[in-house]
């Protein structure tokens, strides 16, 4: 089997993956191709990766930024591969078998046709301006693999995956969500409709870019644009009721406390933001400021 290595880079020195990768491939003579298409990145970071073009089979910089979902889609026009391996571009190898860990498992798995294999982060916590990234990682985003095989749906991520080529043709990503936040979880909801199994393996890449809290905070904003965005849509909101946050939205609706409930949190939205910047607390203050949010949104 042939593998294309996707990545889509975006703002980021992706050096050091491409030539860990290249390494496995040449000392393995894995049958792969690495793939790199720039999201409009700024022109610093264009010039550092621009060194890769001769070690990669192809490199794309595109002159307007087209979101998380559509660039995924578009490696489909690049690629060779009968399988595609996406990775974010702030990911780490950490295995010498990392690439032969995915082969192995399809061929020993014929029926295979998407597979995580997680995501991790350091074991020790970061200063507080980095804390409350990592702590939602360690608590909530990074779970075990048996944890992840009990609920592969909803423990699909798309920062490390492996997808047979004649399914993500016929099921892509999205392309009305291009910011961050659910479009992960929406694509794989949109697979268990369509009957795809999501298989699960211990073989994660490490996170290397922890957000500030700052930074993460506005990331969940937008997250919590793009999940009302999705809710408010009839085809995709039955895909969406298994999401945490939106069942705990479904409740208050139900119980028509919404008005209530975005009142209040309109009065302590400005103190719970400086609670969580400050990194190191219970992560239920950013569940009921996601639902906050969300309630904004939906409206």
């Amino acid at each position: 089997m042939k593998l294309s290595i996707c990545i889509p880079v975006y703002n980021f020195d992706v050096r050091e993956l491409v030539f860990d990768l290249k390494k496995e491939i040449e000392n393995n003579k894995i049958d792969a191709e690495i793939i790199l298409i720039d999201d409009a990145s700024e022109e610093s970071f264009t010039i550092i990766n621009s060194e890769l073009q001769k070690e990669v089979q192809a490199f794309v910089f595109l002159e307007k930024n087209i979101g998380r979902t559509r660039i995924r889609n578009l490696f489909l026009n690049y690629t060779k591969g009968d399988y595609l391996l996406f990775l974010d571009c702030d990911g780490q190898i950490i295995s010498n078998t990392f690439l032969s860990s995915y082969i192995q498992f399809i061929v020993n798995n014929k029926g295979a046709n998407i597979v995580y294999g997680g995501r991790k982060v350091a074991n020790f916590p970061p200063d507080k301006n980095h804390r409350l990234r990592w702590k939602f990682a360690i608590e909530r985003e990074n779970p075990p693999v048996k944890q992840r095989q009990e609920k592969p749906y909803l423990c699909f991520q798309t920062n490390n995956f492996i997808i047979n080529r004649e399914v993500l043709e016929k099921i892509p990503f999205n392309p009305e969500f291009q910011k961050y936040g659910y479009e992960d979880l929406l694509f794989a909801m949109e697979l268990k409709r369509e009957g795809v199994l999501i298989d699960h393996i211990e073989n994660a890449i490490f996170n290397n870019d922890l957000e500030t809290n700052e930074k993460y905070l506005i990331k969940v904003n937008e997250s919590m644009e793009s999940l009302a965005k999705m809710l408010q849509d009839k085809n995709l909101k039955s895909n969406l009721t298994e999401i945490k946050i939106v069942k705990a939205y479904n409740r208050i609706n139900e119980k028509f406390l919404i008005i209530l409930f975005a009142n209040l949190f309109q009065i302590i939205k400005v103190g719970l933001e400086k609670k969580l910047l400050k990194g190191n607390v219970n992560l239920r203050y950013l569940d009921f400021y996601k639902l906050g949010l969300l309630l904004k949104e939906m409206r």
